[in-house]
């Protein structure tokens, strides 16, 4: 999962959104650098992770693509997934996108001490709406270039648009079997939290 199914799925209090994020840029053990909320939002955030990436409806999404290196084809699909949580969000979210993703930037910006290159793409998030952005299809090649400008072999992702506009449908499909599961799984570990 990528940004916005992590806020999503995090718990909607700050401390667990900024967890939620968080959990993207630190790395290793959590020994109280962070609030107690926010570090249990940051475990959630790494077992969503360990879910997803062992789940066997991912593993057969995984498989559809062929052109996009096996090794970046887990990331493509996450930021795919932002894409169909933000396109279908009225089924997944009891508020409209646009309240949602103002209140994270809110909360991002009220916050004086964000980790390292968060502090640095924070502001940019914000002004260019990227979470509400994931609605239109055509900004996966944004997204996707800048990913690849943090690889070390970005030409691997070449391949990618041209395999998600090829497999949008089944992988659409994939997402909507899916989420719904991981949905009862962050809410459970949600419930062990409180």
């Amino acid at each position: 999962m990528n940004y916005l199914a992590h806020l999503h799925l995090g718990g909607q209090l700050p401390a667990q959104l900024l967890g939620s994020l968080y959990g993207d840029f630190v790395k290793g053990r959590l020994q109280g650098q962070f609030s107690p909320q926010i570090e249990s939002a940051i475990q959630l955030h790494r077992s969503i992770d360990r879910y997803t990436d062992s789940h066997p409806l991912i593993g057969e999404a995984l498989s559809r693509f062929t052109l996009t290196r096996r090794r970046y084809a887990g990331i493509v699909l996450d930021v795919f997934f932002d894409h169909c949580l933000a396109r279908d969000w009225a089924l997944y979210a009891d508020q409209p996108l646009e309240r949602f993703t103002s209140r994270v930037y809110r909360v991002l910006a009220e916050e004086p001490a964000l980790p390292g290159r968060l502090a640095q793409i924070a502001p940019y998030m914000a002004a260019d709406d990227w979470l509400g952005s994931y609605r239109e299809f055509a900004v996966m090649e944004q997204v996707l270039r800048g990913i690849g400008r943090r690889l070390t072999r970005p030409e691997e992702l070449g391949h990618a648009m041209q395999e998600l506009r090829a497999l949008y449908e089944p992988l659409s499909e994939d997402f909507r079997v899916f989420y719904p599961e991981l949905q009862r799984f962050s809410n459970s570990q949600l419930a062990i939290q409180l």
